[in-house]
């Protein structure tokens, strides 16, 4: 299966968020998945594309900065939103994971075109029945 993860900072960055995602990114791609991270080039001297322990890892360019934050355009929804208007790629499963646990970060991510939703702490067993789950319902 292929799967594109979108978040603001991946690895070098250390974060909860980029712990736990590199942890299920390296698990899915272990497993023969093909796995792929969207992210920001927060750090210019980061490369644009690498593979990091089989994870296919892509940064895009940073549009501000602010303090030692940056700001970008929410790329998970943007992401998702391109994937759904899309027909050739409108069918595949979007699971939403976030650190963001509200009843309006859910609908959010619906209003997007996210197909399901999970909070951290990821817990990969959870997350590969909701793959499953979406995998049944397109098939």
């Amino acid at each position: 299966m292929k799967i594109l993860v979108a978040l603001t900072y991946y690895r070098p960055h250390v974060s909860g968020l980029t712990i736990y995602v590199e942890r299920l990114a390296r698990s899915l791609a272990a497993r023969g998945h093909v796995v792929t991270v969207l992210t920001s080039q927060y750090d210019p001297k980061l490369p644009r594309r690498e593979t990091l322990d089989g994870v296919h890892v892509i940064r895009m360019p940073v549009a501000a900065r602010v303090s030692k934050g940056v700001i970008m355009p929410t790329i998970g929804w943007e992401a998702t939103r391109q994937v759904k208007a899309n027909p050739q790629t409108a069918a595949i499963p979007v699971i939403a994971l976030t650190a963001h646990a509200m009843v309006e970060d859910r609908q959010k991510a619906m209003a997007a075109g996210c197909d399901d939703f999970d909070t951290k702490p990821i817990e990969l067993p959870r997350l590969l029945e909701k793959i499953k789950a979406q995998l049944a319902t397109k098939i």
